[in-house]
């Protein structure tokens, strides 16, 4: 279970790490940098959820597919020093679906979401992090969903309308 006092710090955090390998030796680990305010849920203490965006390789949601084995790493870059890992078992939920559209309703869905990874943990670490630099955070980019707006309204002008939220 995640503990009590690392769920308010998860919530704050500005970005996150996944991990995912695929079940062949010769496959490579995945690790991939994510980081949208709104995008990470604690939904309880031992589930949680990100809404999955385009703009990169689809290597997450395909070694979900495969064996659903994945890592959430989350790093204090400013602050306290500390690195909390969720280990669990993901499930994805592509756009389109019912139950895509049961965790992102259309008035909350982000430009650019393909999926929901849901994510039951079975393990949660912690550790001191001293190693990490301090970083500040400045802004999230925007280019992806400005780009995936554009996609969108071109899709839009051919088939339904889809509503999307802009940070």
């Amino acid at each position: 279970e995640i503990p009590d006092n690392l769920i308010p710090w998860i919530r704050k955090q500005e970005i996150f790490f996944l991990a995912t390998a695929p079940l062949s030796g010769d496959g490579h680990v995945n690790v991939s940098p994510k980081g949208v305010r709104g995008s990470f849920v604690v939904e309880s203490k031992t589930r949680v959820w990100y809404e999955d965006l385009s703009g990169s390789g689809v290597e997450t949601i395909a070694h979900l597919k495969e064996n659903r084995r994945i890592t959430i790493m989350f790093c204090a870059l400013e602050g306290a020093a500390r690195i909390v890992r969720l280990f669990g078992t993901g499930t994805v939920h592509e756009f389109g679906t019912p139950a895509y559209a049961q965790l992102v309703p259309p008035h909350k869905r982000l430009s650019g979401s393909r999926a929901a990874i849901v994510v039951d943990v079975h393990k949660v670490g912690s550790s001191c992090g001293y190693a990490v630099p301090l970083y500040t955070f400045q802004a999230h980019r925007t280019a992806l969903f400005n780009w995936s707006e554009k996609m969108e309204a071109r899709d839009a002008s051919t088939t339904t309308t889809t509503t999307t939220t802009h940070l």
